[in-house]
């Protein structure tokens, strides 16, 4: 990593600092620039087009990763993209990595990851910062405290903060799934794409324009976090009007089935609009009446599980009869298997002289 200083542009920090991890990602990429940045806060950083960091190279218009865009938004900071295939682009950055092989790696081997990180500290200060530099002929430390630290920008008042975003897609009750658990969003946005964020404890949704719609603690697997304000939005109708057409479908399956639909939904709440939809997939694979059936006794033992309706569903189902066939083409005749009998086991006794 260069910095250059803006008032010299043929002058740059020959500071470098090493950061070893195990995988090429972005989660690695974004720690090692939160750990450099914590020392440095630069005007400029150059790399390579790592799909990590990069999304589409471009020399004159490069894109992004939304995360590092977030990344470089936090430390006041432009990450510049070089050439594609050009690392004499580069150069500073390549004979750094060079020389941190040569001198500080080569022939070493350490026993673990945070050995090798702290080793590679100590070499910096050490050795690194002491050298004189072989093109401005300077000590690189000296030069770095007295000239070029004076030139960066002041770091914010904490570091980049560690999360995971992806993609989802609101479904029709509103809801988000991320880790098999559910969160409410306004409900505008039913059937449209939206950007998770989450850390430890927090989860942040965005939509297209990366503002943020909605924010909930992270729950437990199979659970439901629900915003009071989505249920009360003026938009809510939206989703209302989708429960009642399932609703609707339910009732014309029979009685019994739009009764246990109505009253799942009552005890369940915003669950009930997926499990309509499970309910809806079954009347596609079984009969009204065996429905019909299993919803009355859903009803009468007062369960609101799909799970136990799909348990009553089978039990109701008859048993297979399996009938024995006396003849087949692939069954063959009994005197077939006495003619194969060897002569050993015939009754008649063998004369041994």
């Amino acid at each position: 990593m260069s910095f250059p200083n803006r008032d010299k542009e043929d002058c740059y920090a020959s500071e470098a600092r090493i950061l070893c991890s195990l995988r090429r990602c972005q989660a690695s990429r974004i720690q090692g620039l939160s750990a450099l940045e914590g020392t440095y806060s630069g005007r400029e950083q150059n790399i390579d087009n790592l799909r990590a960091a990069v999304t589409r190279a471009d020399w004159y218009d490069p894109e992004l990763n939304a995360k590092v865009e977030e990344f470089c938004r936090h430390y006041g900071t432009v990450i510049l993209p070089t050439r594609p295939a050009m690392p004499w682009h580069k150069g500073k950055i390549e004979s750094g990595i060079n020389y941190g092989q040569e001198n500080a790696l080569k022939g070493r081997s350490f026993p673990s990851l945070s050995g090798q990180n702290l080793y590679l500290s100590e070499w910096e200060s050490g050795v690194a910062d002491t050298r004189i530099h072989g093109t401005t002929r300077q000590q690189v430390g000296k030069v770095f405290l007295e000239v070029e630290r004076a030139k960066l920008l002041p770091l914010p008042a904490g570091l980049f903060p560690v999360f995971e975003e992806a993609p989802r897609t609101v479904h029709r009750d509103g809801y988000i799934e991320l880790r098999r658990a559910y969160y409410s969003v306004p409900p505008e946005y039913v059937g449209r794409q939206v950007w998770a964020r989450w850390e430890s404890r927090l989860l942040r949704v965005f939509n297209q324009r990366r503002e943020v719609i909605a924010v909930h603690v992270l729950a437990e697997p199979g659970q439901f976090t629900t915003d009071p304000a989505h249920l009360h939005s003026p938009y809510r109708q939206v989703v209302q009007q989708s429960l009642e057409q399932l609703l609707d479908r339910a009732r014309l399956i029979g009685p019994q089935t739009g009764s246990w639909a109505e009253a799942m939904v009552q005890q369940r709440g915003p669950i009930g609009t997926r499990v309509l939809h499970g309910l809806l997939a079954l009347a596609k694979k079984h009969q009204a009446k065996t429905l019909e059936s299993a919803t009355q006794k859903a009803l009468h033992h007062g369960t609101w599980r799909l799970r136990d309706l799909r348990t009553l569903i089978e039990q109701a189902a008859p048993s297979p009869q399996l009938d024995f066939l006396e003849t087949h083409p692939l069954i063959r005749n009994l005197e077939t298997y006495r003619d194969c009998v060897p002569d050993c086991f015939n009754s008649t006794p063998i004369n041994p002289t």
